[in-house]
């Protein structure tokens, strides 16, 4: 029996790392998705209504975790100014769905390091305060452009994307700045070069980019 307890305890461990899960809650009449994304350190919990498409909050940081209880240091709190709130416990659940599709090559936290320009790489200082980060999981994404030290939130947005012959394509489930772009698929060439991300076509708003993102470590 103690063997079969501790078996349990343990997988329960390990289902928690790495991976994306959902769950629905409802509020105020509004059936609200909550997409946890998680690897073995980092955590991100957004907020959304799918139909019609309301962003409701993104929060996000480093974590730790006894038996089931994760406890979440954030970098960022979308929410900030009316919560206050810079640190969270969430208790993992069965209910959670897990959701993560197969491992993709760009799996991973990535800065925005620069640009591409007509006089070659433009970088930038990603060891600042002020960051934008692209959190990629098992074909899952989210970017979320923050401040870490005066918590100022500038916009998120996020959903699936798929990989495929050097092409990227990501499918909007979320947007903090415009709901109206839930729903758009944005494709975009890509190539990893060394520790860098190479993003190359056009913004939701449709102006051409190429932009550079670093392995965040």
């Amino acid at each position: 029996m103690k063997l079969q307890i501790f078996s349990l305890l343990f997988l329960s461990l390990i289902s928690i790392q790495a991976q994306v899960y959902s769950y629905e809650t409802e509020q105020n009449g509004k059936l609200i998705t909550h997409r946890i994304t998680m690897d073995d350190s980092y955590l991100v919990e957004t907020q959304y209504v799918a139909t019609p498409a309301e962003f409701i909050l993104t929060r996000g940081g480093f974590y730790t975790k006894t038996a089931k209880v994760i406890s979440v240091d954030f970098e960022f709190n979308s929410n900030f100014d009316k919560d206050g709130l810079k640190q969270m416990e969430l208790e993992w659940s069965e209910d959670w769905i897990l959701l993560s599709k197969e491992p993709k090559d760009l799996n991973g936290k990535w800065l925005m390091a620069g640009r591409m320009t007509e006089q070659g790489e433009r970088r930038r200082d990603t060891s600042g305060p002020r960051k934008t980060m692209k959190f990629l999981l098992d074909g899952f994404f989210q970017w979320i452009a923050y401040n870490t030290e005066t918590f100022q939130f500038f916009g998120s947005g996020g959903g699936y994307y798929t990989t495929e012959g050097g092409k990227y394509t990501e499918h909007i489930e979320y947007f903090s700045r415009d709901n109206s772009r839930v729903g758009a698929v944005l494709p975009f060439n890509y190539e990893l070069k060394g520790t860098d991300w190479h993003h190359q076509g056009f913004s939701s708003k449709g102006d051409p980019m190429h932009e550079i993102w670093s392995k965040r470590q």
